[in-house]
């Protein structure tokens, strides 16, 4: 049998018995127990019981987090023309068209997070062998693929999560 440390022990004796819990009470039992000396994450898997082959039944999304993620995202927008220069005042990383489209064909992949405008979606779906793989392919329903590109790569930049329900209906994060 294994052994475990202290900390490890006290942890699984604070949470013996709790149940059941709201995710308020959870998050505010685990922030009682936190002993690390950094920001400690909390990792979440809820099992939907939906079966995700279905399409009424695929729950995907993106939520926007008041604080951020922490991380610093870097955003590639496929845009032409005014488009391109409204998504460069607003922080994006890459800005492009087809240039952009030969460069993520060569393999080089040097974003989180691809955003593109309508009009561009002809383009970006000769790329969705090798962005959809990745989950960086542009998506209505998550809000990347918008002509409003400045609140897109703001809300991006700010610390927006996307989720999406596996294969089993399971949604992490």
């Amino acid at each position: 049998m294994a052994k475990f440390g202290k900390r490890f022990t006290a942890a699984r004796a604070a949470f013996e018995g709790q149940e059941g819990l709201t995710v308020e009470a959870a998050v505010a039992l685990v922030k009682a127990n936190a002993t690390a000396k950094f920001d400690e994450t909390v990792e979440i898997a809820m099992v939907l019981g939906v079966d995700p082959r279905h399409a009424d039944q695929m729950v995907r999304g993106v939520i926007g987090l008041p604080n951020g993620t922490g991380k610093d995202v870097r955003v590639a927008v496929f845009a032409r023309g005014a488009k391109a220069d409204e998504a460069t005042a607003a922080g994006a990383d890459i800005v492009g068209a087809e240039d952009l489209m030969e460069t993520v064909q060569g393999g080089k992949i040097d974003f989180d997070r691809c955003i593109a405008t309508p009009d561009m979606m002809p383009v970006v779906g000769r790329l969705g062998k090798v962005l959809g793989p990745r989950n960086l392919m542009p998506n209505p329903k998550v809000g990347t693929v918008t002509m409003d590109v400045e609140a897109a790569v703001k809300a991006a930049k700010g610390g927006e999560v996307q989720f999406k329900a596996e294969k089993a209906g399971v949604v992490h994060a």
